[in-house]
């Protein structure tokens, strides 16, 4: 397998401005995105049963020291070491017994010993707790061949979390790992973001509903089921989904109603230059502005932003594999923009191509990819099919990610590195 250099170029190399002097870099996109979008303002509090998916608009800090007490880190016998004089073994007698929960005034004096569970404090005079299958025992008798190091199997009082220590910090989005911090510091009540609202329009007189009737020059509606189960996460309403009119009213009766109700609104389709494509028109007649329209990338040229009166307007490609891509790279993107949300964001990385790749040059292409395994010098490999094909969704289940080939590259030898984004998961 042939060795290349990392890619010098910045980014995926879209930027080549001299190439395609009308469209900008996806660099570039996102930037506009993260420079416009600013966080919904309005927060409210939310018990920690219901905070899932949220994200957090002030940092989450322990009320307590945690543990908040010294305890036994698994089942066996307290003990103090400094009573095990001599070379061994020891007799030590067991004269309490102290289940998890329940605090007790036992004090370990001499050789004495309590049975001890896990989570249970730790009594006075004890600094080691013998796990049981290192002891024998023979009625109220244990019998130790080895001598135990003071603090062995003990938690100790604020080894996981100081009091007042900063657990999350605003802008996290909430899921188990994080709630579960929260509730170890003792945050039952948290201040989170509202939801965002978010308006989605599917255009095209040939979509039907998946499943139901179509005439032969129709097809069945991808986009929709597609995006909804993308913004199917708990900090978003999604306040209206409806298939747009393929006329100007109507779209922009439709548009002007939606963006009403929403802090963003996501079309798919009719945002080309053709004679049936109504999208940005009926924008521009409802006075919407747009910050970018047209991307150097393949698939997914046309995607846009703008905004209709105070909502954020995304417009998606129709082809169901640009509309995934662009809201892949775009859409998630500017909802965590809108979300507040710090954490999350798909990190690029380097991968190898499995095969060598013969493409036309002049856009950076976004190309579904499968991870599978690791070259002799423990990169990932890249495998792709030969083209990338806007309308064929068949074979997205099986990619987990999206290969960002260089808008000046023509020819790429098995081995290339390349960048790799890995897909969002809601």
């Amino acid at each position: 397998m042939t060795i290349h250099q990392a890619i010098a170029s910045p980014g995926c190399g879209c930027d080549r401005r001299d190439m395609l002097h009308p469209l900008i870099s996806i660099d570039e996109a996102l930037t506009l995105i993260a420079a416009d979008a600013t966080p919904v303002g309005r927060t409210e509090a939310t018990s920690l049963d219901s905070a899932f998916g949220r994200i957090l608009t002030q940092p989450v800090r322990s009320r307590s020291m945690a543990p908040s007490f010294d305890n036994a880190a698994m089942d066996g016998y307290a003990i103090g070491t400094s009573a095990l004089t001599g070379l061994g073994p020891w007799a030590l007698r067991v004269v309490a017994r102290m289940p998890a929960g329940q605090d007790s005034a036992t004090v370990i004096e001499g050789t004495s010993a309590a049975r001890i569970f896990t989570g249970a404090p730790i009594p006075k005079g004890a600094d080691s707790v013998v796990m049981q299958e290192d002891v024998v025992r023979d009625g109220d008798v244990i019998h130790l061949s080895r001598r135990p190091v003071a603090g062995l199997n003990i938690r100790v009082a604020g080894s996981d979390m100081a009091k007042g220590a900063t657990v999350l910090d605003k802008g996290r989005r909430l899921g188990p790992r994080e709630i579960a911090a929260c509730a170890a510091a003792g945050a039952g009540i948290l201040r989170v973001r509202r939801r965002l609202r978010v308006a989605l329009l599917v255009t095209g007189d040939e979509v039907r509903r998946a499943g139901g009737a179509r005439e032969a020059a129709q097809i069945w509606d991808v986009n929709t089921p597609m995006l909804e189960a993308s913004l199917a996460r708990a900090g978003i309403e999604i306040v209206a989904s409806a298939h747009g009119a393929d006329n100007l009213s109507g779209l922009v009766h439709q548009l002007g109603e939606m963006a009403a109700q929403a802090d963003l609104v996501i079309t798919t389709g009719g945002i080309s230059v053709g004679e049936e494509d109504h999208v940005k028109p009926a924008v521009m007649a409802l006075d919407g502005e747009t910050l970018f329209s047209g991307v150097a990338i393949k698939p997914g040229k046309p995607v846009t932003l703008g905004r209709i009166g105070k909502a954020h307007w995304l417009g998606l490609p129709g082809n169901p594999v640009s509309a995934f891509v662009t809201f892949q790279v775009f859409g998630t993107a500017l909802i965590r923009s809108l979300t507040g949300e710090a954490t999350g964001a798909p990190t690029r990385r380097h991968v190898v191509t499995a095969t060598e790749i013969r493409r036309k040059p002049g856009r950076c292409e976004l190309r579904p990819a499968t991870l599978a395994g690791f070259d002799p010098h423990g990169r990932e490999i890249a495998h792709f099919e030969d083209a990338t094909h806007s309308a064929r969704v068949g074979l997205l289940p099986l990619a987990d990610g999206l290969m960002f080939l260089p808008a000046d590259a023509d020819n790429l030898s098995a081995g290339a590195l390349v960048e790799f984004q890995p897909f969002c998961q809601s």
